[in-house]
């Protein structure tokens, strides 16, 4: 399908009607899906317009080395003390559509704690928080695409979106190109997790295959014996293997 007939096709099954707007509805879960009820109130309900890039936009800020702390990738060493829970590596590469590595990134991640509980003032389910562990990190891809964190798995937790709904364990991603405008966020899960039949995120993504790309493979060659476990996730753009990206506005904060 070419460039044109994908933006036709994506206007027709939206309603909106924005040149250049693509959006693979194979892939991407829809912008207002029953099951996730929170996209009720935050899809658009308007016509897109489309904003020209001009130079601001696409130039600044500026996401420099300097501008990623000394430990921003492993979010087990940013508090006095360790945090509770396993410790684990997560790391992979970034790469476009013909296979070519996204060097120099700002890869960010976030989530909750071993225990499942975010720290955030909405986040308030009877869990204990980890003063040790506040679940945030960032680092910049290599010069072949590559990034790593040192992070702690965590927990499911329930969420109100349904009858008995709990989150499967998670972390949510976000990746920028060269600018703040730039901006595609994701969310990586562990392999075997027995909730995913009951959560809508996972569900509202159409294509099975595509649902599978946002599962981390256990990466026993890179565990460090006696220290922590690894797991690798990879991050495809574009393309007929691109992993599948949230709307933005209806991302999952809790």
């Amino acid at each position: 399908m070419t460039t044109s007939e994908q933006s036709a096709a994506s206007s027709a099954a939206t309603g909106l009607h924005v040149p250049g707007y693509i959006r693979d509805h194979e892939v991407h879960p829809p912008l207002d899906y029953p099951g996730y009820r929170s996209t009720a109130l935050r899809h658009p309900k308007r016509p897109l317009t489309l904003l020209p890039h001009m130079l601001t936009e696409v130039t600044n800020p500026v996401l420099g080395q300097d501008r990623v702390g000394e430990t921003d990738h492993d979010l087990t060493r940013q508090h006095a003390e360790e945090p509770q829970g396993q410790r684990i590596i997560v790391h992979g590469q970034v790469r476009d559509s013909d296979g070519t590595p996204i060097p120099h990134t700002l890869v960010e991640i976030w989530q909750a704690n071993a225990g499942g509980r975010y720290r955030h003032t909405g986040d308030n389910w009877p869990c204990p928080l980890d003063p040790n562990f506040t679940g945030v990190g960032r680092t910049l891809t290599d010069a072949e695409g590559r990034y790593r964190f040192i992070t702690i798995r965590p927990g499911a937790y329930p969420w109100r979106n349904h009858d008995n709904a709990w989150r499967p364990a998670h972390i949510h991603f976000s990746l920028f190109g060269r600018a703040f405008t730039q901006r595609l966020v994701s969310q990586m899960y562990f392999p075997g997790d027995p909730l995913f039949f009951q959560d809508p995120m996972w569900n509202s993504i159409p294509d099975p295959k595509a649902r599978e790309r946002l599962v981390a493979r256990f990466d026993y060659a890179n565990t460090v014996p006696e220290w922590a476990l690894a797991f690798e996730w990879d991050i495809v753009l574009r393309g007929q293997e691109q992993t599948p990206f949230e709307d933005t506005e209806a991302e999952d904060d809790e």
